[in-house]
């Protein structure tokens, strides 16, 4: 996986993620509410799951996931690729693995991952949500920074009864996207901070 594809994963300039879980849903499904959405996000404190992430040539990565709200993320890529994309302290932190330079970092607010790593997610802001519907057995919403739409959209997928995040879809001008496959998503573990911790990370891979 090459460092551009890495790049996709996080909605950076090239970037594009969807996240795709297969499971059984409901057999009709109301649209759910963005109060509903945001207090969902809101109580999503950790989270860990296994991926297969389809990306946008069609190559296949695997990994592990983990989430700890607010604004720290680790993608663990798995052997061969063994790459990391973290983000912590307000910056994204992207490993390859082939290279023994530093990591290159960017701003976490630059990256619409943002929107849901924010402490306090407001889906019902003025133009963060620019589009709402039912799709099927799902509810799917696109938001944006309202004050810097350029910076790319995250769509997301949500079952409900209860409401549960099953997809994501990170868009670039260009239109480009990687799909991820999420595992069962264990929530609520304790997750150690050196996790996250773009310093830690950097002397492990010296």
């Amino acid at each position: 996986m090459n460092r551009r594809t890495v790049l996709r994963t996080l909605g950076l300039p090239f970037a594009a993620m969807i996240l795709l879980t297969a499971v059984a849903v409901p057999a009709a499904a109301e649209k759910v509410s963005l109060k509903e959405l945001s207090r969902y996000l809101n109580s999503l404190t950790t989270a860990e799951a296994a991926f297969t992430q389809i990306n946008s040539d069609g190559s296949i990565s695997t990994g592990k996931l983990y989430i700890h709200r607010p604004g720290r993320m680790r993608f663990e890529y798995a052997p061969p690729d063994r790459n990391l994309v973290l983000a912590g302290g307000g910056q994204v932190a992207i490993f390859d693995a082939k290279s023994n330079q530093p990591p290159e970092q960017y701003p976490l607010s630059r990256t619409p991952l943002s929107i849901i790593l924010e402490k306090n997610v407001d889906l019902s802001r003025t133009k963060m949500v620019v589009g709402h519907e039912q799709d099927g057995d799902t509810t799917r919403i696109r938001a944006q920074d309202p004050e810097h739409p350029e910076y790319g959209s995250i769509e997301l997928v949500f079952i409900s009864d209860p409401t549960e995040l099953r997809q994501w879809v990170i868009r670039d001008d260009s239109g480009s996207e990687t799909t991820m496959i999420l595992g069962e998503m264990k929530k609520g573990a304790a997750l150690k901070s050196s996790l996250f911790s773009i310093t830690i990370a950097a002397d492990q891979r010296k």
